[in-house]
């Protein structure tokens, strides 16, 4: 029998309005006292709606907008708002609700963003607003992205003061993620160049659904990226995402021609997208088109959002996926999402020595220095100090 398919706000819908409140309250990342203890509190409020005026959108006849920020390039009415729930056509002109009103900060490791090559160790101030141009039936932050921020507890935070906090919390860099950063570029452009004013690195981890002006544009300021390459179907992604595999391929070679530190994740989800050949296509694509070196995160699918009826994936399938990437040339293959496997640490591909021992978060031992492989002195890519 078939299953009726429930767009992202009927599904919200039916999870209940109680219920939705609990989870914004009980977790820590939607918490009203995300801001470290010790440090004071941000101020906030529910439903705070902080705009600017997009520079990425057409007027169109009859009043309404097209959107240029992303591939969906959302027509828009008069009053109306586009896939993302957070840009709003207002009289003609496209407006971003989100910009200043982030509903999560945070001080996490770097390494969970996850990047493995970007400063080890060292603590990331992070930040996201509702809202997604992707509805992953997998997403694990499904309570913000999928929401709009009229419905959520959002904290007055101006970029200049999102660089001071972290400089105050001795954070090396600050990191747009949770939720797809695309959606609230203003904001997230607008940190980044104060950022780099600063001497501190912007980071953001990101599904690749961007168009190439307005990734250029961020390219100027943006140090590192994390891209979520979430499969290697065109299939997989209309099927899982709502959004198409072609465009995020671009977005991430763009990346690499800038120059931008990047690093991929792909997410093994259980009969979705663990065909290994397709994973060894995948592999072949990033040899061909990045090179070798830049690495890649296998990580582990658990039960989440609308794919709560599939097991969580088994180590087995991670490892082999892992050989698999290692088989065709990929020097950087880890493993994600089991903490304590031999798969989380970074290996130099010339002498084969434990570079950077890891245990989830928590870093072991680093034997990288100035850049280079303590033990044969092979050059490791990556930003391994503070640049300025």
């Amino acid at each position: 029998m078939e299953t009726k398919r429930l767009s992202r706000r009927e599904f919200l819908a039916t999870c209940g309005k109680g219920l939705f409140c609990l989870a914004l309250t009980s977790c820590p990342l939607f918490s009203k006292d995300a801001y470290p203890q010790g440090r004071g509190r941000l101020e906030g409020e529910w439903g705070l709606v902080g705009t600017k005026l997009s520079p990425y959108f057409q007027p169109l006849a009859g009043g309404e907008v097209q959107c240029l920020l992303c591939p969906r390039e959302c027509v828009i009415s008069s009053g109306e708002r586009g896939y993302c729930e957070v840009r709003e056509n207002r009289k003609g002109k496209l407006y971003s609700l989100v910009y200043g009103n982030p509903c999560a900060v945070h001080v996490d490791p770097i390494e969970k963003k996850p990047f493995f090559h970007v400063l080890p160790g060292t603590p990331s101030l992070s930040i996201a607003t509702t809202g997604c141009n992707f509805d992953c039936k997998f997403c694990q932050n499904w309570e913000i992205s999928q929401e709009v921020p009229e419905k959520t507890f959002n904290f007055r935070l101006p970029p200049a003061k999102v660089v001071d906090m972290a400089h105050e919390h001795q954070c090396l860099t600050i990191a747009s993620t949770y939720v797809e950063p695309t959606i609230f570029f203003e904001y997230m452009y607008d940190v980044s160049v104060l950022a780099k004013e600063k001497g501190i690195l912007s980071v953001y981890h990101s599904n690749g659904y961007i168009n190439p002006k307005p990734l250029e544009d961020l390219c100027q300021y943006l140090g590192a990226a994390c891209i979520d390459l979430k499969g290697f179907t065109e299939d997989f992604y209309q099927e899982m995402t709502e959004g198409n595999l072609h465009p995020v391929l671009q977005a991430i070679k763009t990346l690499r021609r800038k120059g931008i530190h990047l690093e991929l994740v792909n997410l093994i989800i259980p009969t979705k997208n663990d065909d290994m050949q397709v994973v060894r296509q995948m592999c072949l694509w990033i040899k061909k088109e990045l090179g070798i070196d830049v690495p890649i995160h296998f990580s582990r699918f658990y039960p989440m959002y609308k794919l709560r009826n599939l097991p969580p994936t088994p180590v087995e399938t991670l490892e082999k996926a892992r050989d698999v990437a290692l088989s065709v040339g990929l020097e950087y293959v880890y493993v994600g999402n089991v903490p304590g496997h031999r798969g989380e640490n970074t290996y130099c591909p010339h002498c084969k020595k434990v570079l950077i021992a890891r245990r989830g978060y928590f870093i072991l031992a680093n034997n990288v220095v100035k850049g280079r492989c303590k033990f044969c002195g092979k050059e490791i890519p990556g930003i391994w100090k503070k640049t300025s």
